[in-house]
């Protein structure tokens, strides 16, 4: 498994640690391809603001999650090289349905272990709270908030 570190991204609760203590709030963008986040990082970087890049399980399935990867990757580099010495970008699963798309993010060598949140709006809330539960365990032994 490729660590978070290893790709020069950040994790949500270090993040959110320092957003509470400073007052200030974090933006999350939802992206689906190489433009989008290229002026999400540009921004980022020019104002040295701690951001959320969001991909949605469509936009995993679009654009592939082994690309993702390298793209975020590619992002860190490219917000260095925009003076951005230390960037704090953290990937993070929108809107994961499924138990299965979770844990697919949490156990692949990708990078959407970071934060992961599952969406269950559809369903009757106990077996929701008990997918909920089991996913927070499955993530817990990451590092993973859920």
């Amino acid at each position: 498994m490729v660590s978070y570190k290893e790709l020069g991204l950040v994790n949500t609760k270090e993040m959110f640690v320092k957003a509470v203590k400073g007052g200030y709030a974090i933006p999350a963008f939802n992206v689906n391809n190489m433009e989008q986040l290229q002026a999400i990082v540009q921004a980022a970087a020019e104002t040295k603001s701690p951001v959320i890049v969001q991909a949605s399980k469509g936009a995993r399935q679009y654009a592939n999650p082994i690309l993702l990867r390298y793209m975020l990757q590619g992002a860190v580099e490219y917000a260095k090289s925009l003076g951005w010495e230390k960037p704090q970008i953290v990937l993070h699963l929108d809107h994961g349905d499924t138990f299965e798309t979770c844990k697919d993010c949490i156990d692949s060598t990708t990078f959407f272990v970071r934060a992961t949140f599952f969406f269950c709006d559809d369903r009757r809330f106990s077996p929701s709270i008990r997918r909920k539960r089991s996913s927070y365990k499955k993530s817990g032994r990451l590092c993973s908030p859920v």
